[in-house]
Formats: structure tokens, C-alpha cells, sequence
């Protein structure tokens, strides 16, 4: 990948209060921060418990910004050596885990000292791509191989350990965890497949099911709300489909730009949705009407 280098600002951005006319009109898609204030490799989004919201590649390549609720977009961390972000995800505690998909790494950044460990690598994966954490804190990674069309998907336990639990699949991308925590969700960009499987009690993946096969334009990340709702990014249409768990295609909302690459819930009711958006470098948001499963489990004790 080309290493792009931007002057890092600060900016103000624009806020959604509860209340307004326009935190109560859905589906509705507005910007968030400014076009040009990420790199072209902006992507895995994620909202820690105090409402930041956080996106890889801010300013420039190797680096993760963070947006205050109050609206400020900062730089957090820059990765160290030749390591570069895609997902990420938080687990209870606070802690940020970043796929480093050219390392074949994921990492782990402290929320309090911004320190970055390696939690986890192996060398058998191709480039791990986005991730999803269960109630329990075991992470899932999608591992697309681009030049073979093809993917797997490794677990990776709370001590670090890696498990490759799925092969033969194709370019496996967006992942996530169901509300019950029993099913396993990947969608396939290239194919176009979303694919479910059941959770063994041992963290295992059985019983693979294809939940629908879309015709045309490419997938990138996915995320649940609370009644188990997909809702996918749909890359080259410039949407955001939301889809039932039985492959009910709910609606398809636009996003203002033809290459969203990955979404999150967070807002102070876990209600706004943030999309990282390719074709102008920056973040949009829209209003749904449930919140996200990763913001709800932000509020259990």
C-alpha cells in the first residue's frame, strides 16, 4: 500500500444533541468530519464506553484518531515499526484491539498509557482484516488471502492464543458475534456471500449457512444492533445495507460516497451509526432506530 502523508490538525466537529430535529430523523446520512482528514485507508471503526470514537489511518498511514464526544479529532496512537491498522474492536475492560494486517498481528493498546503490545501473531495468517469480540472477551479475525480470492477465520482466546477455525472460505471480511452469542456472521467481499455458523461451547465454528448471496458491488465491514440486525457496507454502491438474520434485506441507506469500508454504533443512546468513507477521506453518521450490541454491552455492569 502507498504510504500517504497528510499535516495532522485538529478539527471541530459537528454533534448530534439529543433533542434536535435531527437526531430524530432516521436513515438520514450527514458528514462527521471533514473530507481529507483520513488517508484512503481509513477504516475499522470503534466507540470506547466514554462515547470517543476511533478510526485507523487519521492524517496519514500507520496511526489511529480519535474524536471526542465533545467533537475534537486528535491523533491517539501511531503504530509502531511497519504495522498497519484495519478492525478494531474494545473489550470490557477498555482495551483496543487492532488487526495489523501487515504483520500478521493483533494488537493490543492500553486505553490509559496508549502503549501497543503484540497480543497475538501468526505467521500462518494472510492479513487479519476486521474483528468481533464476544461477551466473554475471545476475539474472532477474518483473514482474506486478495491475490486467491479466498479466507478463513482464526479465534484468538483471551490469553493470546490462536485457533484457525474456518478454511475454504473466499475473501472473508466483515465479522461479527450475534446478540445471543451463539452465531458467527462473515460475509465474503468478493463473492458476496454472508455466511452464518453455529458456536460450539469450545469456541468452534459448525453447521455453516449461507444467509444470502447479494448480485452485484463488494462488501466490506459489518456490525449488529440489538435485535440482531446485520448492517453491511456496501462497497462500490455507496450504502449501507441492513439486513435481518434471516437475510431480509430491511433497507438500504446511501452514505454519500461509493466506497464506505467499515462501520460503528455509538452516540450517547448507541443509536448513530459512523461510517468510514474511502472515496473522501472522512467519517459520516446517520441516526437508526436501535442501538448497536457492541455499545450495549458498554452499559452492563
Amino acid at each position: 500500500m502507498k504510504k500517504t502523508v497528510r499535516t495532522l490538525c485538529w478539527l471541530t466537529l459537528p454533534l448530534i444533541t439529543a433533542g434536535s430535529s435531527l437526531a430524530e430523523e432516521l436513515y438520514v446520512t450527514t458528514p462527521l468530519t471533514e473530507p481529507g482528514s483520513f488517508t484512503p485507508g481509513v477504516e475499522g471503526p470503534a466507540t470506547d464506553r466514554e462515547g470517543n470514537f476511533y478510526a485507523v489511518n487519521f492524517g496519514s498511514q500507520q496511526t489511529i484518531g480519535r474524536v471526542t464526544p465533545q467533537g475534537a479529532a486528535e491523533l491517539f496512537v501511531t503504530l509502531p515499526g511497519k504495522s498497519v491498522g484495519n478492525g478494531l474492536r474494545f473489550d470490557k475492560a477498555g482495551a483496543l484491539y487492532v488487526a495489523d494486517y501487515t504483520e500478521h498481528n493483533v494488537l493490543r493498546i492500553d486505553p490509559r498509557t496508549r502503549d501497543v503490545t503484540v497480543f497475538a501473531h501468526q505467521p500462518q495468517m494472510h492479513q487479519p482484516n476486521d474483528l468481533t469480540i464476544t461477551s466473554t472477551g475471545v476475539l474472532y479475525a477474518s483473514d482474506p488471502d486478495w491475490d486467491k480470492g479466498t479466507g478463513q477465520i482464526w479465534r484468538i482466546d483471551r490469553d493470546g492464543s490462536t485457533h484457525r477455525v474456518a478454511t475454504g472460505l473466499g475473501t472473508t471480511n466483515g465479522i461479527e458475534v450475534s446478540p445471543d452469542g451463539k452465531t458467527l456472521y462473515v460475509n465474503e467481499s468478493v463473492q458476496r456471500n454472508v455466511w452464518a455458523f453455529r458456536i460450539t461451547e469450545t469456541g468452534g465454528l459448525t453447521d455453516q449457512r449461507l444467509i444470502r448471496q447479494f448480485p452485484d458491488f463488494g462488501f466490506d465491514g459489518m456490525r449488529c444492533d440489538i435485535r440482531g440486525n446485520l448492517y453491511i457496507t456496501r462497497h462500490g454502491k455507496g450504502t449501507v445495507a441492513v439486513m435481518s438474520p434471516s437475510g431480509e434485506v430491511l433497507r438500504d441507506i446511501d452514505v454519500l460516497g461509493k466506497h464506505p469500508t467499515n462501520l460503528c454504533f455509538g452516540g450517547k443512546d448507541g443509536r448513530t451509526v459512523y461510517v468510514t468513507e474511502v472515496e473522501h477521506q472522512r467519517i459520516v453518521q446517520f441516526r437508526t432506530d436501535q442501538p448497536g450490541l457492541e455499545w450495549q454491552r458498554w452499559q452492563e455492569k
